[in-house]
């Protein structure tokens, strides 16, 4: 089973290159969304979604991640440069992968976010920061 992937970020060379990443990797991405209007459009066609939380349309982000996994089921995971703007996480979502991020970071955070979803053991990446997790390094069962 593909996994397709919405991006949601309003720099259009990240996220570009966030779905060129995506596409080696052999996922489907589904679009890019610079604010919550397009995020939503697409929300049905994506199974993952990687949301920034500052885009074209302000601070919108967050709202975004709830609205798309408590209303949608998609799998979210945040990135951003203010990973404190989080505080203790958003329910229903994975976590945040503070940027700037390496393609290998990028690769990492997907492949464990998408063993997530399809229930699959995995372990997290040491970048990324879980939501509702003591320590980014436990075993966490999907």
């Amino acid at each position: 089973m593909t996994c397709r992937i919405l991006v949601v970020e309003d720099e259009i060379f990240v996220a570009t290159e966030i779905e060129h990443v995506i596409e080696e990797m052999g996922f489907i991405p589904v679009g890019i969304a610079a604010e919550q209007r397009s995020a939503l459009a697409l929300a049905s066609q994506a199974d993952v979604a990687l949301v920034d939380l500052n885009l074209r349309d302000g601070a919108t982000g967050i709202n975004i991640g709830r609205i798309l996994a408590q209303t949608h089921g998609v799998t979210v995971m945040f990135m951003t440069a203010n990973p404190a703007q989080l505080g203790d996480g958003v329910p229903g979502t994975i976590g945040v992968l503070p940027k700037p991020v390496t393609d290998q970071d990028l690769r990492d955070a997907v492949n464990y976010i998408v063993a997530r979803r399809r229930a699959a053991d995995a372990a997290p990446p040491r970048r990324l920061r879980l939501f509702g997790q003591s320590d980014t390094f436990d075993m966490v069962q999907g």
